[in-house]
């Protein structure tokens, strides 16, 4: 009898701690699964997919395989803030029709930093979070230097207005984005410090009072505000694009990734402003290429989506 008893404890034991392991395996979530879907937002001269390869290079792959829903935007690689944002929020709509989500995740690189901001502060009922990546928040000297030394109506500014055009259509026509109405110096012109500063006190979320702090967390709109950057240029002789970033980091009195100060990319909460990466390692480009020794760029991605679905957003 004694041994019926404990034979039947085992096994309703054993019942029960599968149960409770089902259960916790049906619930349990994977490690980049947020609660809304992950809208990433490309920046200046930027693309959804080029020729077959991402902007944000096997990021959004690498974040989907964990359980996030991710959503790459094609918006125009050169124009305003205001007019980007304009077109990110469309396609935020449609995210949101496709998914029944309430809300969306933005995390913009560069430019498409102030772009995700915009949609934010204009529709912050559709989004949960942005997150700046190198974002060009409070200007850039590389572009006050380009505005400076290329008189407005000159010639040396039309041949660069057509060189960049030139850029742009072939960026269009190999990323099916070429319907997209593109302005380069309208672009230029927001990504200056003026610029900037004349769209912050439009949009003012998350950006920091301070010259080179935190802003906002949590900003009066209800939107989470986060933001990283590097603060290297050369960080691998194998990446034939470092010597440039090189050469445009000697413009800022600041570290600097290469194309963005260290202080300009702040916004909201600030998780890190100096990883061993300059603009493009931001991104996981060119095709991986990245400092040996430091975080692999995907796994800050991820790290950020658990650090999202651990907010519950």
């Amino acid at each position: 009898m004694k041994q019926l008893i404990v034979l039947l404890t085992l096994c309703f034991a054993a019942a029960t701690c599968q149960a409770s392991t089902s259960a916790n395996n049906a619930t349990q979530k994977g490690y980049t699964e947020t609660q809304y879907p992950i809208v990433l937002v490309h920046g200046l001269f930027g693309f959804d997919s080029l020729a077959g390869f991402d902007y944000f290079y096997g990021i959004p792959q690498e974040l989907s395989k964990s359980g996030a829903k991710v959503y790459v935007a094609q918006i125009s690689a050169t124009n305003s803030s205001e007019l980007r944002g304009e077109q990110l929020l469309l396609q935020v709509e449609e995210v949101l029709a496709v998914t029944g989500a309430e809300k969306v995740n933005l995390i913009g690189h560069s430019h498409g930093g102030p772009t995700a901001r915009y949609v934010a502060s204009v529709a912050p009922q559709y989004v949960a979070s942005v997150t700046s990546i190198g974002g060009v928040n409070k200007g850039s000297t590389v572009a006050d230097i380009m505005r400076g030394t290329i008189p407005e109506g000159s010639l040396p500014e039309g041949i660069a207005v057509k060189l960049a055009g030139g850029l742009t259509t072939l960026i269009g026509l190999l990323s099916g984005g070429s319907d997209l109405p593109q302005d380069p110096l309208a672009s230029l012109e927001a990504l200056t410090t003026a610029g900037s500063l004349a769209f912050n006190q439009k949009y003012p979320e998350g950006i920091p009072t301070s010259d080179c702090g935190d802003g906002d967390w949590v900003a009066d709109n209800g939107v989470y505000y986060y933001s990283w950057t590097g603060t290297s240029n050369y960080t691998n002789i194998l990446d034939p694009i470092d010597p440039a970033m090189l050469i445009l980091g000697f413009a800022f009195d600041e570290p600097n990734d290469g194309l963005v100060g260290q202080c300009s990319s702040h916004l909201g909460k600030v998780i890190r402003d100096d990883y061993k990466m300059n603009h493009l390692d931001e991104i996981n480009g060119l095709l991986g290429i990245h400092h040996l020794f430091e975080t692999d760029p995907k796994t800050l991605y991820r790290q950020h989506a658990n650090r999202l679905q651990l907010q519950g957003l």
